[in-house]
């Protein structure tokens, strides 16, 4: 075999963002959809900045001290990444001028950009700034006195001032998109006008600063490393250290100052001077940043939105308990074409069932107003034992789940943390019930968070099960979690049907690949389907690599980061990798082997990533049930032949819409109209 490739990780997630941009760029995707995708993609790149751009200035940093890291290569990859988002910022901005702007004011709409406001906004925007802004405005002198930290991602105006007296006076002042909305909206005339807080702002300076003279005024902002320091050695309690050390994310070392184009440099220079911003990552830009808050355009046209796919339900009988109808055989949803209300269902009925004893529940990310978290609280307060495992390190939500935890622990919830430098980012729950001498259980495993809120737009899968097998190592599970161990070779649990990381996902996913490698070998039909949200761990992309050699073919779907490199000759030529990008994220992680025509299908919440393999605890499920293992083959089955929202990637990363053979198939809305003929 040739010698393993691998595409950078970080390379390959910018790919996948610009196919995001592709999307607000399509021509028939709804214009307001089409400027969410904007906003998509610059929450992304965000995020991009505060987690990955530290790792790879880091990594060409320590490349110059160390001969295990090519601080040439660090340094190419590192320039590739600075320039590739430079073009897709370039095209955003294209987007948004040349076909979003013109577009909305073809339905009707003004949005006001790069321009000064209407004098018939003027005497309205002025009442609303003297209302409404200026109570959130705190300007800040600009000298070498200043001890002033901008926050991450606060927008701010750098501003000339003159006083007449003195010279010149440089001040910054924040842009309160985080206390009122972006954008305010009105309508003169019949016209609709949106227009950003930061023009009207901009217009009225001259009212804040009445003593002085306003000279330019220069958009910035700064984006900070979001990498928490937590360590094994910290004393106390993990929620301890979270707790201090969110008071400390943003606060992290500055690595993107984004800019004005037409800021002039002395003034750069000054302000990275006096706010210690020399080692961040100088980015030009626009008028405008925070481009993620178009997320909340407020045109109000129904007309020029997806139209509404109403959630389809399950043919579930009302008048018996769910958990009575699991045990008559396995349920599947398929969220979001499917109501969650069933998941909600399974916990309400749990915490009010007198015969449920026990309930057991992972927590990764928490909706912000959990129903799911209230019926736990109900639980406890009713008397059933109630164990909960709070991932307190998922990133960005670490507040809010401590919040829940510190709310469920109140009420006599046993709450368990996972130990530091191990997440728990299995999906799964169960309830155990005891009717007389009789102890039975019911359990939910998925491949997406316990969350009502994110799951009205990710598309995952839920399995309820009353599988005694599968149940049993899911107790198993959660005794373990509850020990607060990292995983050893001293208390390994021999799962049989559960594949969980950190015990046995990794070894039996390779030996899963190694059976079709055999029946490939014996001339038989092998073949490997696999749909994930990120693979780069190369130990399984290697054994992808040893199955493409052996005539196995290997269809991958990969939304995200994906390490592997496909179509090489002697290597990868019968390695397919296809990514889907739509009105829904792709979130479900699906796993089917051929088994010489007997088709074995697993599920779960793993993805094939360093962290996953190695850091974290993930399970991924075996699916049983034949009609089950049907419809997941079939779900998968639409998703590989997409025309229309799926792109083919080669072995040089490009990305390319599949030919269209037989009809145009837009994946999603096929499986919606499938679904929903099963009714």
């Amino acid at each position: 075999m040739l010698k393993p490739k691998y595409f950078n990780r970080d390379i390959s997630w910018l790919t996948f963002n610009g196919r995001v941009l592709d999307e607000a760029a399509a021509p028939d995707v709804p214009l307001i959809e089409r400027i969410k995708f904007l906003s998509i993609y610059s929450s992304n790149l965000d995020e991009f900045y505060r987690v990955r751009f530290p790792v790879l200035q880091a990594l060409k940093q320590i490349g110059k001290k160390s001969e295990d890291i090519d601080a040439d290569e660090q340094h190419s990859i590192l320039q590739q990444a600075s320039e590739m988002v430079l073009a897709q910022q370039q095209h955003f901005g294209q987007i948004l001028t040349k076909d979003l702007i013109p577009a909305l004011k073809n339905n009707g709409i003004s949005l006001i950009y790069n321009e000064t406001l209407p004098e018939s906004l003027k005497k309205e925007t002025t009442d609303y700034f003297l209302s409404d802004i200026l109570a959130f405005l705190q300007p800040v002198v600009i000298n070498e006195d200043t001890t002033f930290f901008p926050e991450n991602n606060q927008l701010y105006f750098l501003v000339q001032l003159y006083d007449g007296v003195e010279k010149e006076k440089l001040v910054l002042l924040n842009i309160p998109s985080d206390s009122l909305p972006r954008f305010y909206n009105t309508k003169v005339y019949g016209q609709q006008y949106i227009c950003f807080i930061d023009d009207i702002v901009r217009e009225n300076l001259p009212k804040l600063f009445k003593d002085c003279t306003v000279g330019g005024c220069y958009s910035i902002k700064v984006t900070r490393d979001a990498e928490l320091d937590l360590k094994d050695e910290y004393p106390g309690e993990l929620s301890e250290q979270i707790e201090k050390q969110l008071q400390k994310r943003d606060q992290g070392f500055a690595t993107r100052f984004l800019y004005q184009a037409d800021t002039p440099l002395r003034i750069l220079e000054m302000l990275n001077q006096h706010l210690g911003l020399e080692k961040a990552n100088a980015v030009e830009g626009g008028r405008y940043h925070n481009m993620k808050d178009l997320m909340g355009f407020p045109a109000g046209n129904p007309a020029l939105v997806y139209d509404k796919w109403p959630s389809l339900s399950l043919p579930i009988p009302n008048d018996e308990p769910l958990a009575d109808t699991i045990a008559k055989g396995d349920l599947l949803i398929n969220t979001p074409y499917q109501s969650y209300n069933t998941v909600l269902r399974f916990f309400n009925e749990a915490a009010l069932n007198p015969d449920v004893e026990e309930i057991n529940v992972t927590l990764y990310r928490v909706a912000s107003d959990s129903r799911i978290v209230n019926a736990l609280i109900s639980a406890a307060k009713n008397g059933k034992k109630v164990n909960v495992v709070v991932e307190l390190k998922a990133r960005f939500d670490e507040a809010n789940n401590l919040k829940w935890a510190k709310k469920m622990k109140n009420a006599g919830v046993q709450i368990i943390y996972s130990v530091t430098a191990l997440k728990v980012h299995a999906k799964i729950a169960l309830v155990k019930t005891r009717k007389g001498d009789r102890i039975s259980y019911t359990g939910l495993l998925a491949t997406g968070n316990f969350n009502e809120g994110t799951a009205k737009f990710y598309t995952d899968h839920i399995l309820f099960t009353a599988n005694h097998k599968i149940l049993r190592e899911v107790e198993l599970l959660f005794i373990f979690l509850a020990k607060r161990e990292k995983p050893t070779k001293d208390n390994q649990i021999d799962f049989k049907n559960l594949l969980v990381a950190g015990f046995n996902l990794q070894r039996d996913f390779m030996a899963l690949i190694d059976r079709e490698i055999a029946f490939a070998k014996e001339g038989k039909a092998a073949g490997i389907t696999i749909k994930l949200n990120n693979l780069e761990e190369q130990v399984l992309i290697n054994k992808l690599y040893e199955a493409s050699q052996a005539g196995v073919k290997v269809q991958l779907i990969v939304r995200s980061i994906c390490c592997l490199v496909p179509g090489v000759k002697g290597l990868s030529e019968n390695i397919s990798i296809k990514r889907i990008v739509d009105r829904y994220l792709e979130h479900g992680r699906v796993f089917i082997f051929n088994n010489d025509g007997q088709h074995e299908v697993y599920m779960g919440s793993a993805d094939w990533m360093n962290r996953n393999i190695y850091h974290r605890i993930e399970a991924c499920f075996p699916v049983y049930d034949e009609a089950i293992k049907q419809q997941i083959e079939k779900i998968i089955d639409l998703q590989w032949n997409d025309t229309a929202q799926a792109v083919i990637l080669d072995e040089h990363l490009n990305q390319s819409k599949p030919p269209v053979e037989g009809g145009r198939i837009a994946s999603q809305q096929a499986i919606y109209q499938y679904l929903k003929a099963s009714e």
